[in-house]
């Protein structure tokens, strides 16, 4: 048995050495590491080009962006399991060996998922991520929240992906709109520890949160139509709910050049009206509005509090 592992990189420079280095360092030494180039203009391909290992495959391409060069890994792929991994991220050396064996030990699974921690641009842990345990039919959580939580995430046995590539028409959500096809179609099995190092860095926060709100919603739209959430309907503003947490975090959180008050407002709000009980957690509520409105206070406070640790 056997792994392809795809790595979708553009202009990745400053990461892409440690992410690979995070592969070929895995316990479960029999993969094929297919980088795809998308059209890179740094460095980045002088740098992985003197990587001294047999089982790095480089494909270069004309930009297209991440779903197309992760199918275009994908068409590359001989192995049996394909795992993703952007170049900025990493995993843990038994990352792929622990969900390997999680797939043979549930041969009626077809992918198998770790938790993430976070880290920041010098790979620093900054939080963990959430410990969400799902073996066996995964779909209707997935309908709720990705609790994959990225695309460097699951190992898939490669005959799944027989239902489709990764949607190119996607500005963002083309991973969980993937998980969700897959969930629709096979079981998930969980390996119950965090493997997957997730970077956060200012550059990678999105400066168009509408158009990822836009993409994510027509993903929610695309889950709930299939056979398989027929009755599930009743779980639709729980998975808004959810969406527009996540967008209402993201912008509190950008950088202050990036950061529209307005658009915060927006998505907190969206995110009220789609899940009142919020609204009666006055503790939250207060919390976020603050946040949005004087985000430099919080921003003070997290540094006083760093310096006093």
């Amino acid at each position: 048995m056997s792994i392809s592992v795809i790595v979708p990189v553009f202009n990745g420079e400053k990461t892409v050495k440690e992410t690979i280095k995070s592969i070929l360092n895995q316990t479960f030494t029999n993969i094929e590491v297919i980088i795809i180039n998308d059209g890179s203009t740094d460095t980045t391909l002088e740098i992985i080009e003197n990587i001294p290992d047999s089982r790095i495959k480089i494909f270069s391409y004309p930009n297209a962006g991440l779903s197309a060069s992760r199918n275009r890994g994908i068409f590359q792929a001989k192995r049996e399991y394909i795992s993703f991994i952007d170049a900025d991220d990493l995993w843990t050396p038994d990352k792929l060996e622990s969900q390997w064996q999680a797939l043979q030990s549930n041969p009626q699974a077809a992918v198998a998922y770790s938790w993430t921690d976070y880290i920041d641009e010098s790979s620093k842990f900054i939080k963990s991520g959430r410990r969400i345990k799902v073996n066996g039919d995964a779909f209707d959580k997935l309908l709720i929240t990705n609790f994959l939580e990225n695309g460097s995430n699951p190992l898939i046995r490669q005959e799944a992906l027989k239902i489709g590539g990764f949607d190119e028409t996607l500005f963002a959500a083309e991973d969980i709109d993937m998980w969700l096809r897959l969930a629709a179609n096979y079981d998930f099995v969980c390996v119950e520890k965090p493997q997957i190092l997730y970077r956060i860095s200012t550059t990678s926060m999105s400066t168009n949160l509408k158009r990822q709100e836009a993409a994510s919603l027509k993903v929610i739209e695309r889950g709930f139509s299939y056979p398989k959430a027929e009755k599930l309907q009743h779980l639709k503003k729980q998975s808004l709910s959810h969406l527009y947490q996540y967008l209402t975090f993201k912008a509190i959180e950008a950088p202050p050049q990036q950061r529209q008050t307005m658009t915060a407002v927006y998505f907190w709000w969206n995110w009220i009206k789609n899940n009142p009980a919020i609204a009666k957690n006055k503790r939250v509520v207060i919390i976020a509005v603050l946040k949005i409105i004087f985000p430099q206070l919080f921003e003070r406070v997290t540094q006083l509090k760093v310096a006093l640790m």
